[in-house]
């Protein structure tokens, strides 16, 4: 089917405005790359721009012999794996039963549920229950109080609606039980959402700073989020790390460089998982958002 002059014109707009969209989100990334690649000449003189200028890796090694940005990783991985595993069971677990017609209750406990979207939680407030649940200083403190979020949960309960019920009737029929009907049939057919929810919950629990600062008092449990945090806002730890570095060499380290250092050893794990879910991202949160 031809196009009308007007439908071209609405594409190419359309189109130059997705490209200057995403130019904009990619070129200060880039930036930011090249900065932690390039020279102490060519930062200090502005000179960087998308590529890295006088290629080195001072930065990056200066950061991993001067901080404890490897122990801060393995804490982030932690924090993410068990995080996200504990959200995605018990947000199946909330909504597999609210989606069920059977389940008498289900709308008064959505409603309950949709409510608490209207408020978030205090800060002091929060922290007193995890001191006398006795979490305090433990990961519990950063998963218990995010176990579930709402809005995913209602995602997936949309999604758990749109499987047709004679699937379970039928499976029910043959003696299937709920558990059971759960794992073979409703789980298997919602990958696209459930890898989307995966993917929410893993930028989530990667980038926690602000309860980890109110709930961690160990610096051996600080993830990546905080390490970079004071690298922004400490200049003690720059002076620290050229005081690790040879008298002669000490002058390629810049607050620039050590710190999109860091912005990119906290991006790249994020980078490399997203491909694999992107293909499962639109269409899950498409197909769990056609139902309320």
């Amino acid at each position: 089917m031809r196009l009308s002059f007007g439908e071209k014109l609405f594409y190419a707009t359309n189109y130059l405005l997705l490209l200057l969209a995403g130019m904009s989100c990619l070129v200060p990334l880039l930036n930011i790359v090249s900065v932690s690649f390039s020279d102490y000449a060519a930062i200090a003189s502005g000179f960087v721009g998308i590529w890295p200028v006088g290629f080195n890796l001072d930065a990056y090694r200066s950061l991993i012999e001067g901080t404890p940005i490897v122990q801060c990783l393995k804490n982030s991985v932690v924090i993410t794996v068990f995080g996200v595993a504990f959200s995605m069971i018990f947000t199946v677990l909330a909504a597999y039963p609210l989606s069920k017609s059977k389940f008498y209750w289900r709308k008064g406990f959505t409603l309950a549920i949709v409510f608490t979207m209207l408020f978030g939680i205090p800060t002091i407030p929060a922290f007193l229950v995890n001191r006398s649940l006795g979490i305090v200083d433990t990961y519990w403190a950063l998963w218990l109080p995010g176990l579930i979020s709402a809005y995913n949960m209602l995602v997936l309960k949309s999604f758990f609606e749109q499987i047709p019920e004679e699937m379970g009737e039928a499976s029910q029929i043959d003696g299937c039980s709920d558990w059971r009907q759960l794992w073979q049939i409703d789980l298997p057919l919602s990958m696209p959402v459930l890898a989307t929810l995966m993917l929410f919950y893993g930028v989530g629990y990667w980038n926690v700073f602000q309860s980890v600062l109110i709930n961690i008092n160990d610096s051996d449990k600080y993830n990546l989020a905080v390490l970079v945090q004071n690298m922004i806002a400490n200049q003690s730890l720059l002076q620290s790390l050229n005081n690790l570095q040879p008298q002669e060499a000490a002058e390629l380290l810049t607050p620039e460089a050590i710190r999109s250092a860091g912005v990119v050893v906290m991006l790249v794990p994020l980078l490399l998982v997203y491909p694999f879910l992107q293909k499962y991202f639109v269409k899950g949160v498409m197909i769990g958002a056609i139902k309320g």
